[in-house]
């Protein structure tokens, strides 16, 4: 048995029944484990994930009643069956790993009979897997729960609902923002073609880097603070704030600090920028990311921000509010499982209410951005509907340069996994009426 496979078990007993972040989980249980290890954990435990329902449907073709089963011995199963499916690992490995984990608490002998099951009957096994239902036909093979692909059916039809699930479903690429603080992105890609790092620039972001499947981030730490990891159509809600030099930015929920450090660069470090967070945890990540990057007008606030005073005092503000992240589940495949339908409109009662809280703070001349990871309209178009409803004196505005309009309907911001290749965001810029 390897400490890999004892780590990966245990991080999916964390993240799936005690509900645990797959990084904080992978820091607790895989961080004796050196970079090789760590990254095979990675990839079984994120695996799983991306195809937990699936696995779930295999496992109970063999498995009368799962229910007795113990955490460990279920998701040492999944493991294995997502190796045997999804990985190119030689079955009798798969097998012996298995069942010798089981040797010290567990079943081996039940988990040597599936396993062989499965793979004498692999053939008869095939994906997508039918079913006449198409909403749990695009749950099971894509690992969505049905709540959520009936929304999407619903928003988008059924086409594209499954598209976006199966795209959800693939590994995202690695994408920086050029620290243009420190260096132009096309010295920094210069920099990565004389490392023999494979990268190119984002399509639409003028700051931002891809960076090619084969390389880690370990692989680019040599060039710490010239960069950080933020997605495209992140890098892109701060060129819909379009901060300027000299102004006073609020950044209402700010950690990890992404949008707050490239704000920061899009005004050239000229300004000022109030960071507020209310978890003090995530504030120490602003710290490390503000610190990293040199930039120097960021103020960073541990406040609730629906409790600050600071009645029109900013000229732009950005709410990039707390929500389901649906928009991010191929970076944090744990979504799809940590909220349920009625956590929905439980998010866009407390997005208004910081839309509400945030807007006394901006000047009559000023830009409020309103911004969500997610995919779901409730979070979204609702969400600002529903605030233009009692805050009268606002209206939508078409904001941000160029490339931004290309994401850009009837006044809102949206991009999408399956068809822009990047994460999924909404958006929409408001300003006091004259």
């Amino acid at each position: 048995m390897t400490g890999s496979r004892t780590s990966a078990v245990a991080c999916l007993s964390d993240i799936i029944r005690k509900k645990g972040k797959p990084k904080h989980s992978l820091e607790q249980f895989a961080r004796s484990l050196d970079r090789r290890d760590r990254a095979f954990v990675m990839e079984m435990v994120y695996g799983v994930l991306r195809h937990l329902f699936v696995l779930d449907w295999v496992i109970d073709l063999f498995v009368r009643d799962t229910g007795p089963l113990h955490d460990t011995t279920l998701n040492n199963l999944r493991i294995a069956l997502y190796q045997i499916f999804f990985m190119r690992v030689p079955d009798f490995a798969v097998v012996n790993e298995a069942v010798e984990m089981e040797k010290e608490r567990g079943k081996p002998s039940l988990v040597n009979a599936v396993l062989r099951n499965v793979i004498r009957r692999r053939d008869t096994i095939t994906f997508p897997i039918p079913f006449e239902d198409p909403v749990k036909e695009v749950s099971i093979n894509t690992s969505h729960p049905e709540w959520l692909v009936r929304r999407w059916i619903q928003a988008y039809g059924l086409d594209e609902a499954r598209s976006l699930a199966e795209m959800n479903n693939t590994r995202p690429p690695l994408i920086l923002r050029a620290n243009t603080l420190k260096i132009s992105r096309s010295d920094l890609l210069s920099l990565f073609q004389e490392e023999k790092i494979p990268a190119e620039p984002t399509r639409f972001s003028p700051d931002g880097i891809v960076v090619d499947d084969s390389v880690s981030y370990q692989d680019i730490g040599g060039f710490y603070g010239l960069f950080a990891v933020q997605d495209e159509a992140s890098q892109l809600i701060c060129h819909l704030l379009s901060p300027r030099r000299g102004e006073r930015i609020l950044d209402a929920c700010a950690a990890p600090g992404g949008k707050t450090t490239h704000i920061a660069q899009l005004m050239e470090d000229e300004g000022e920028i109030v960071a507020v967070e209310k978890d003090p945890h995530r504030t120490v990540l602003i710290e490390e990311n503000v610190r990293s990057l040199g930039t120097r007008s960021v103020q960073i606030v541990q406040a609730d921000v629906s409790e600050m005073t600071s009645a029109g005092t900013f000229d732009r503000i950005l709410l990039d509010a707390p929500c389901s992240s649906t928009g991010v589940i191929r970076r944090n495949p744990d979504v799809k499982y940590r909220h349920t339908e009625k956590d929905m409109a439980q998010f866009g009662k407390k997005q208004i209410l910081l839309l509400n809280a945030v807007a006394r703070m901006l000047k009559s001349s000023g830009i409020l951005v309103y911004s969500v990871c997610s995919l779901d309209p409730c979070e979204g178009e609702h969400v600002v509907r529903d605030f233009l409803k009692t805050a009268q004196e606002f209206r939508i505005i078409e904001a941000g340069q160029g490339f931004v309009s290309e994401f850009m309907k009837n006044g809102f911001f949206r991009t999408y996994p399956h068809k822009h290749a990047m994460d999924g965001f909404f958006g929409a810029a408001l300003c006091k009426k004259t």
